[in-house]
């Protein structure tokens, strides 16, 4: 057992931080109080003149799939051979040994969504895990969590400049109508566990059955509406990913009822449809009711600046807390793991970062990190 005193806590539970003591017991928040006294089976950790958050969350990244340091065989983001690949699955890239899961963790960041690219109209399975471990079937924490759909530029470039379909936005849009409509029929008319099924149409099972979105590439405006109109068609989740002109149609979005990932607005603006990049927009977003989270789309920004692109956020407008809502319990609860994560509160995991400081500020420090009741990380180390 692992005894936490005397520190200030930010539960995400509530609004306003307390002075109080956490036990960890078997990777879990056993028991929070003013006071908990210490017993000779606890190992105690002296949190005096520090805070206390959940550990943060990355709600969309390509952590070990893009690995740090290594170009080429490396980077196995995109299935590039065909533009529908549902099938393919983040766990059997994700490569736990990738340098970046180092940073992540000295930076508080204990669980990120990470999955394919966006070259394809549909990409394949996300799936959210831990930033500690070893064998990513140890760290997975739900898989598949989403399928990956794109719009927009990457997409097009991969394909329309080969003379393949889809070469334009209407192509995109119908490639991927088309295998819903498909999927849709099918599991209209196939039991889970009839004796012929298929292989490619069964990923769409959880889609359909709700349990897990569509996560979608979307930078413009027009091609938000378009994720939007064809999740309502289809009657499906649906998460907009990067939303880079979400500000332009906050109020739209908002009705939609589906949430935002913002970001990475720490990148540069590399291409046409990311022009109007800004860190006004997650606040924006938020103030017109929508539920946000923040991305740095590893590697496209690195994964430790989770806390200042936040920080960023709130020097261009995004109320304080709503930030730290941004890269804990929001981004849990829009990547479906706000059961386990997101919020310090009895019988959830016990993924804590201890800070010297406001961690939207530059000169903060993550002092430790803990990911399931063990300590991964400690500065002084």
């Amino acid at each position: 057992m692992l005894l936490i005193q005397n520190g200030t806590v930010y539960t995400m539970e509530e609004n306003k931080p307390k002075q109080l003591d956490l036990l960890l017991h078997n990777g879990k928040i056993k028991k929070i109080a003013k006071k908990i006294e210490q017993t000779d089976q606890m190992k105690q950790v002296d949190a005096t003149g520090l805070r206390i958050y959940p550990g943060f969350i990355d709600a969309h990244s390509h952590i070990g799939i893009s690995e740090e340091k290594i170009s080429g065989q490396g980077d196995e983001s995109n299935e590039n051979t065909n533009p529908v690949t549902p099938t393919m699955r983040a766990i059997d890239a994700i490569n736990p040994m990738d340098s970046a899961f180092h940073n992540a963790i000295a930076a508080g960041i204990t669980g990120v969504m990470v999955g394919p690219g966006s070259a394809n109209a549909i990409g394949g399975q996300f799936a959210f895990i831990k930033t500690d471990g070893r064998c990513v079937d140890e760290m997975v924490v739900l898989a598949p969590a989403a399928i990956k759909i794109a719009f927009g530029e990457n997409p097009m470039t991969t394909y329309g400049l080969n003379g393949n379909i889809p070469s334009t936005r209407m192509g995109i849009a119908a490639l991927i109508r088309e295998e819903l409509f498909r999927a849709q029929q099918y599991l209209q008319t196939t039991k889970e566990d009839a004796s012929e099924t298929d292989f490619t149409l069964e990923t769409y099972r959880p889609l359909f059955e709700g349990k897990i979105p569509l996560k979608a590439h979307v930078h413009r405006a027009d091609d938000i509406f378009t994720a939007i109109r064809i999740a309502k068609e289809f009657g499906v989740r649906l998460t907009l990913d990067h939303c880079t002109e979400g500000h332009l149609i906050a109020e739209e979005i908002a009705r939609s009822g589906f949430p935002a990932i913002v970001g990475p607005s720490l990148a540069s603006r590399t291409k046409k449809e990311v022009s109007l990049s800004d860190f006004k927009t997650a606040g924006i977003l938020q103030n017109a009711g929508v539920c946000v989270a923040l991305t740095t789309d590893h590697p496209v920004s690195r994964i430790q600046y989770l806390p200042v692109c936040a920080g960023l956020c709130v020097k261009e407008g995004m109320d304080e807390l709503g930030a730290l809502r941004a890269i804990t319990i929001d981004a849990a609860k829009i990547c479906g793991v706000d059961h386990r994560l997101g919020s310090i509160r009895e019988g959830k995991d016990a993924d804590l970062i201890l800070c010297n400081g406001n961690p939207f500020e530059i000169k903060t420090s993550v002092v430790m990190t803990i990911i399931g009741g063990r300590i991964v990380w400690k500065k002084e180390d």
